[in-house]
């Protein structure tokens, strides 16, 4: 993803892209949350705090969707942080090869909205979402939001 404005000429100290794996089950869902949180106040990223819930709520969402949909192909899930100058990017790897779609769904229902409501975060945000294959069958499921909310 390409940031919008100047490159600095020098990349700023929380720039990078970090990785960690974890079991497709329950309990990986905050481990996930607050590891993501944990990683970005470490990295000292100067991301608004509105953004900052959206991240974590993005990072929650796409886990859960990875334990609950791909466990059973995928025992072993993956997200990985990338930070820019001015945008931060989340995404969780599963070895599933569904490529789920965001619907809008029946409001009686009681789940299924997940990736529904990380397309409405990033798309709010000013970010965006979308779905990959792998290479080596699976998907990848991202997110990228502006570190600063717009105005």
């Amino acid at each position: 993803m390409e940031s919008r404005g100047s490159v600095p000429a020098h990349p700023v100290p929380y720039e990078g892209v970090w990785r960690f794996t974890a079991p497709s089950v329950d309990a990986s869902v905050p481990q996930a949350r607050h590891a993501v949180r944990d990683l970005l106040s470490r990295q000292g990223v100067p991301v608004d705090d509105d953004i900052l819930q959206g991240v974590l709520l993005i990072a929650s969402e796409l886990v859960t969707n990875a334990v609950k949909h791909a466990a059973l192909l995928s025992p072993e899930l993956a997200v990985e942080v990338a930070i820019g100058a001015e945008w931060i990017r989340i995404s969780v790897e599963d070895n599933h090869p569904y490529r789920p779609t965001a619907l809008v769904t029946d409001y009686g229902q009681t789940g299924g909205r997940g990736l529904l409501l990380v397309r409405e975060i990033a798309t709010e945000a000013g970010g965006t979402c979308d779905v990959e294959h792998t290479a080596g069958g699976g998907k990848i499921i991202w997110a990228a939001l502006p570190l600063k909310a717009r105005p």
